[in-house]
């Protein structure tokens, strides 16, 4: 990737370890460390200590994988948000309104929303669009 140099170590960092824990031989790795724990309990008498160990492990990994995966999830959404922005801008006729619309409260984006949803009602009734097909409230639970 050209822009690796630009971003920081912890950028680069979360998307090597998000990029390998999706992975098939990631998992494998996490499910054979676990059947070896396993199958170490009769050799540690399945004692308190034992089940430590995995609580533990379990506990740092599922802890540091949060921050991991919401700093990429938020990189994602960042960049989906610039691409959609760029598309409503691109169209023409397109309300420029809408490009930040993540920046707004959520009693604003209600009204909006509300406003989409009588839009839609009006063209299921074909007033507001010709080529839309009329649907009905029971074909869509078919």
């Amino acid at each position: 990737m050209a822009n690796e140099s630009k971003q920081s170590f912890f950028t680069r960092m979360a998307m090597a370890v998000a990029k390998a824990a999706g992975k098939p031989a990631t998992f494998a790795a996490a499910a054979g460390i676990v059947v070896i724990w396993a199958a170490s309990g009769p050799v540690f008498g399945f004692g308190d200590t034992w089940q430590l160990v995995i609580n533990t492990g379990t506990t740092i990994v599922t802890f540091l994988m949060v921050f991991l995966i919401q700093n990429t999830q938020n990189r994602d959404t960042e960049a989906m948000q610039i691409k959609l922005d760029e598309l409503i801008n691109a169209v023409n006729g397109a309300n420029a309104a809408l490009l930040d619309l993540e920046e707004l409260d959520e009693k604003s984006l209600d009204a909006i929303r509300a406003h989409y949803i009588r839009r839609a009602a009006e063209a299921r009734q074909g007033r507001g669009c010709e080529d839309s097909p009329s649907y009905e409230a029971d074909d869509v639970d078919k």
